[in-house]
Formats: C-alpha cells, structure tokens, sequence
C-alpha cells in the first residue's frame, strides 16, 4: 500500500464526521471536487470502499468505520507530537492538567497545594473541559495529565495512579418529598414520574435513550434539579457546588467512583513523574462515605 497523508486522512474523517461532501469541504475551506477526489484516491491507496455514496447520502463503510477510529488516533498523535516538542524546547517548567469542570474541586486542590510543596515542582496549568474531554486532551497533546473518573471515563490506554473511592449521591429539588430521607436506592429514583434523571453523555457522546434531560455539565445540571426537571447523581465529593435550592441524599447501592491521575504511557516527562509522586502519596483509596 502506497504511504497515506495526513491531508488525507484529516479530509477522511471530516467527510466521515458529516456525511455530506458540501459541508465537509466548507468545514476544510476547500472546494468540493477536490475533496471527492481525495477520498477516491485514499480508496485506491487501501484498496476498500470507505465510503458508501448514494441518492440518500452518505454512510460508512464497515472497513470506513475502522479508518476513521485508527485515523482519529493517527492526527491525534501527530499533533500531540508536534504540541509536546513545542514544549519539551520550552524554559518554563510547566504542565497541563485536564479535568471536568466542577468536579472533585477538594482533592483537585489538596493535590496542587502538595505538588507545589515539593521541591522544584512544575507549575500547573488546569485547563477545564466538558464531559470525557481529558481522553482526547491527553491523546492530542492539549493535555499533559488529567483527573478521570473510574468507570465513567476511557482509560484505555493510560497509565493511571489511584486518587480517591466514594459513594455517589442523589441531588434532589430541596422541597421534593424526597429531600427529607436519609439514604436512597438507584431504584427509589428511577421509579420518579415527576423527577426523571438527567443523562450524562456516554464515551462516544451519544445519549442512552430515556425521559431525563440531556445533561452538558454541573452547572446545567444546578439549575435544571433546582427547577424541578430533574434529578442528578453526582459523586459525594462534588456536593461542594451545591446551591440552597438542593438535597444531597447518599444512594446506598450506587457503584462506587474512583478518581485517578492519568498521563500517556510513554510520557518521559520529569514533570509529570513529580506530580505522579505526589498523587501516590495523598491518595485516598478507602472508599469516601457520602454523609448528609
């Protein structure tokens, strides 16, 4: 097989992302035919049909489904190839940690109080993003490091050191019939006709099907349990951005969450080591009761 371009690839995955030739290439800023005939030339470099085109649109193929995860990791390495030596050239001893924004403010800030105690300690950027963004931003090179949540998040691929196991808890409107128990069952809030619970985005950012709200992020998620749309379940360490309008009530068999530091396995950062020193000496891994 002759070599593939990254050019080639990028124009792949943004055909296979909208499926639709015309909004492909304005996306690129390219005109329309030669973006056509790129893809056929990337067809007759593999060998396969990738794409299957009709009057109806456009699909991926079985094999085209294939190319785009492995094209997807292939510009993503190169980018984080091209991010990281940008860095590595750098004076300034710095790193880049990704995390959710609202999440484990407590933990995310007794790590960077200890790391900044330790001698010649990298300073830290946090850069904050959306539901299963750190992955990505790990893989692209955005991210140096990332707090990630055990088993919500994909950490295929990472190494990872343990942080902090808890409970998860119900948030509930604050004059809901519900606010005054001491504990709940995942069953005591699914069973809600007037409180549907809110849906988090899965690994592929599609949604499970079902009554609840459609839920981007915690601040969201705040308002609408606040309006009486919904209720959340949330990990007990983030009850911290809890308003007066809400109840925190422990959900007794709810799968516990564990909180980890993830970096990319062949990282040769002395920075990042440092800061994976420090998360394995504060780390917490009894798992975190979720008190009222």
């Amino acid at each position: 097989m002759d070599t593939v371009e990254t050019r080639e690839l990028r124009y792949f995955v943004t055909v296979a992302e909208e499926l639709h030739f015309g909004r492909a290439a304005e996306r690129l800023g390219i005109a329309q035919p030669p973006l056509s005939r790129a893809i056929q030339q990337l067809e007759r470099r593999v060998g396969v049909t990738l794409l299957d085109r009709n009057r109806r649109g456009v699909t991926l193929t079985g094999a085209g489904q294939v190319l785009l995860d492995e094209a997807r990791a292939v510009l993503d390495g190169a980018a984080a190839a091209v991010r990281r030596t940008r860095r590595a050239a750098s004076a300034t001893n710095r790193l880049t940690l990704a995390t959710k924004a609202g999440a484990n403010h407590e933990l995310l800030q007794k790590l960077l109080d200890a790391h900044a105690a330790e001698p010649d300690a990298a300073e830290i950027d946090v850069l904050l993003c959306g539901m299963g963004e750190q992955a990505r931003m790990l893989r692209d090179g955005r991210a140096d490091v990332a707090l990630m949540q055990r088993p919500f998040d994909v950490l295929a691929g990472f190494d990872t050191e343990d942080l902090l196991t808890e409970q998860q808890i119900a948030i509930v409107p604050a004059g809901h019939p519900l606010a005054t128990r001491t504990n709940l069952t995942m069953a005591d809030i699914s069973d809600l006709a007037d409180l549907p619970v809110a849906r988090w985005p899965g690994h592929d950012g599609t949604y499970e099907p079902g009554p609840g709200p459609e839920i981007h992020d915690l601040s969201q998620l705040a308002q609408l349990i606040a309006l009486g749309h919904t209720v959340g379940v949330i990990c007990a360490s983030a009850r911290s951005w809890l308003w007066s309008a809400h109840a925190a009530i422990p959900l007794t068999d709810s799968p516990h969450v564990t909180t980890v530091l993830a970096w990319p396995p062949h990282s040769r950062s002395l920075a990042v080591a440092g800061l994976v020193r420090t998360a394995a000496h504060i780390g917490v891994r009894q798992p975190f009761a979720a008190s009222r």
